[in-house]
């Protein structure tokens, strides 16, 4: 990576997971977590993950190009906005199964041969790129992964023109990559939203429009804990932090986030966990609505549609 670039060891206190400041039932959502940008993880941090559970669709074409990325520049796509591309165009992506703080990649032998890793080694910023923005981590085969404010930065291999983004909301984990590092979402739709379903009313959406559910597995008080890990987490994606201010028609009391076990943050409504289905292809399917008897949408106040309450 070209020495210009921002290069800082992480501080302990910036490195630490805040802590939870809202309690259930408080009124004031938590404040959005810092990101310690261009921080550099070791080859230790790197775990893995393959094609299946990363909502590759079993792709196993190779990356090209493999080895460069070139020029980073800003692109603006009709629906999603602004977004970073390589020097062929190509959009970059995120997976929210990575870490930004510190910066860690848990896409792997299969996963990055449907997702290539962006090299960092010849990455530079071009117009619209902020260069302190940009950095690397390490990976478990000792290459250097480009990173956008602390997230590791990935192609699409079934993107194969320039301008594609055919990754977006890929198995509700994979998302473009904007210019500040932030997942591309359709433009003016909040974070979190509410749209009104013509047969379960109204009910919680995310930014791609996509249904948003509870698992009456799930605890809420005295605080979240999640019963969804591990292979249930292929098909019912946990709902990454989303600031109160970037939601719309969300109820304010019991908004907050929690740490998981995997120690990755997962957002709630009303101190309730929250999910997308894999099995939604498109915003406005409701394919996970009861699924087993224990999965069901979410109105804004949290509450399930058509369960009852523990």
């Amino acid at each position: 990576m070209k020495t210009s670039w921002r290069s800082a060891s992480l501080v302990a206190s910036a490195a630490a997971v805040l802590a939870l400041t809202t309690a259930c039932g408080q009124e004031s959502p938590p404040p959005a977590s810092s990101q310690n940008v261009g921080a550099t993880a070791g080859a230790g941090d790197v775990g893995s993950i393959d094609a299946g559970q990363a909502g590759g669709g079993g792709a196993q074409a190779p990356a090209s190009p493999a080895d460069t990325a070139g020029e980073l520049n800003v692109s603006t796509n009709a629906e999603l906005g602004k977004l970073v591309t390589d020097s062929l165009g190509l959009t970059l992506y995120r997976f929210d199964q990575d870490t930004a703080e510190p910066p860690a990649s848990n896409c792997e032998d299969d996963c990055a041969k449907t997702w290539p890793p962006v090299p960092a080694d010849d990455a530079t910023a071009g117009e619209g790129i902020d260069e302190s923005l940009l950095g690397e981590v390490a990976r478990a085969d000792g290459t250097k992964q480009l990173t956008v404010a602390g997230w590791p930065a990935y192609r699409y291999v079934k993107d194969v023109n320039a301008g594609d983004v055919k990754g977006q909301g890929v198995g509700g984990k994979w998302y473009a990559l904007n210019p500040e590092g932030k997942k591309a979402q359709a433009a003016d739709q909040p974070g979190l939203s509410t749209r009104e379903d013509p047969k379960l009313g109204e009910i919680v959406v995310d930014g791609n429009g996509m249904t948003v559910y509870r698992f009456m597995k799930d605890e809420a008080w005295p605080k979240p804990v999640s019963a969804c890990t591990g292979a249930c987490l292929e098909k019912w994606p946990a709902v990454s932090p989303v600031a109160f201010d970037d939601t719309k028609g969300i109820q304010k009391k019991g908004y907050m986030t929690f740490t998981r076990p995997d120690g990755a943050e997962q957002q709630t409504i009303n101190c309730w966990p929250i999910y997308t289905f894999a099995g939604d292809k498109a915003p406005g399917d409701t394919n996970g609505q009861g699924v087993g008897g224990t999965w069901y949408a979410v109105r804004p106040d949290g509450k399930p549609v058509g369960a009852s309450e523990k």
